[in-house]
């Protein structure tokens, strides 16, 4: 079983180089005129950031990245942030882009990655950093797609849903996007900070009230909202697709051509175990994605830990007697583990059980984490450096 495992990992290791963000950014800065100023931001901020800075090593540059991420980098200012709940620091953060793209002379050099959404929360008046937080929060554990998350967050931020285009008027800005969303919408994308928005506040209002937790977001937020600001005038831009989700399947799959390849995976964690398990024969199975989890508890683990345990049950129930699987966020975080996901087989259950663990309390729990853990199945990368959702991969043998 070691050897199968270490196949996994090779795959999804194939998956994640395809995501450099450094030879992603490489490809593309030929194409870009010289900046005035370069913003990089996300978990891949820093490698986007030093293929920009060896091409243009004169031009001020901020990077704001996650704390795992964080490093020096010669000739630019490196600023780690809270992910996925926003803290002080990515106010801060956000406060020091504004005045970058307030102060920029000239053509602005966007570096965007998954990830920023949270890293630059840069509230709107009236609105404090704790309410946005508050709303993120109960965004993460409603169950709702990233699309529908981020239309709401783009109606309480200065730079997501095209503020930073609006902060950098009237100058142009040239944006080389790493999608961490399935389908590539750039308007999805860290919350289309380089994108129109997706939708308006009354939009929000009817996803926020449809979940069932308007009453439960801030009063500060709700007034927002009732306002139905207008959308500002974007200045001219340039939006690139560098990296992707799918160009990370291809990878996996070229690593593996004998392996089926399934469409993306999304919606809830246990819907789609059962698509998966579903759609799995004999062999390697390989697909992309990015699934939801609807937080009921207070245990800790992600939406990749918990889909690895479903795969798990399902294959049970179906009386698999000879599989594995991977599963793992591309980013090598898993929710606010330090977990990528799970790497699961045949006997993971028992091991659970053996243990003394109650996997169907520790589900109901959100709880993960810990089962995964009992089992000795936590799948452990550290921090890749990059983000193109998550990536999975399943050999069934009997």
């Amino acid at each position: 079983m070691t050897h199968v495992r270490d196949e996994l990992r090779a795959v999804f290791a194939a998956g994640v180089a395809a995501a450099d963000p450094y030879v992603a950014v490489s490809k593309h800065i030929s194409d870009v005129a010289p900046p005035a100023l370069i913003i990089a931001v996300g978990k891949a901020a820093v490698q986007m950031a030093r293929a920009a800075l060896d091409v243009f090593p004169n031009v001020p540059t901020r990077v704001v990245t996650n704390y795992e991420n964080a490093v020096d980098l010669t000739g630019a200012v490196v600023m780690a942030a809270g992910h996925p709940v926003p803290d002080a620091n990515g106010a801060a953060a956000a406060d020091a882009v504004l005045a970058d793209l307030a102060a920029a002379t000239g053509p602005v050099l966007a570096l965007i990655s998954g990830g920023g959404s949270a890293l630059l929360p840069a509230p709107v008046d009236g609105v404090s950093l704790a309410d946005k937080a508050a709303l993120n929060a109960l965004l993460l554990g409603a169950g709702l797609d990233i699309t529908q998350m981020n239309l709401v967050r783009q109606q309480v931020s200065k730079i997501k849903g095209g503020g930073l285009l609006a902060a950098a008027a009237p100058q142009s800005v040239t944006a080389l996007i790493l999608s961490d969303v399935v389908g590539d919408d750039l308007s999805t994308i860290a919350s289309g900070p380089t994108a129109a928005p997706l939708g308006t506040a009354r939009q929000a209002v009817a996803i926020l009230e449809k979940a069932g937790i308007w009453d439960d977001v801030p009063q500060s937020i709700r007034a927002h909202l009732e306002k139905d600001v207008a959308a500002a005038v974007l200045p001219k831009h340039h939006n690139v697709l560098v990296g992707s989700n799918a160009l990370s399947v291809d990878a996996m799959a070229a690593k593996r051509p004998d392996a089926q390849v399934l469409d993306p995976v999304e919606g809830d964690v246990a819907d789609a175990a059962r698509e998966i398990c579903d759609a799995a024969g004999p062999g390697f199975t390989i697909w992309g994605g990015e699934t939801t989890v609807q937080l009921k508890g207070t245990g800790r683990g992600g939406r990749n830990q918990e889909l690895a345990l479903r795969i798990a049950l399902e294959a049970r129930a179906r009386g698999w007697t000879d599989w594995c699987c991977l599963q793992g966020g591309s980013d090598g975080r898993d929710g606010p583990t330090d977990a990528a996901g799970g790497l699961v087989d045949h006997g993971t259950l028992d091991r659970i059980a053996a243990a003394g663990g109650e996997l169907d309390a520790l589900l109901a729990n959100n709880d993960s984490y810990a089962a995964l853990a009992l089992a000795g199945d936590l799948l452990i990368t550290e921090a890749t450096g990059t983000n193109v959702a998550d990536l999975g991969v399943l050999i069934r043998q009997g």
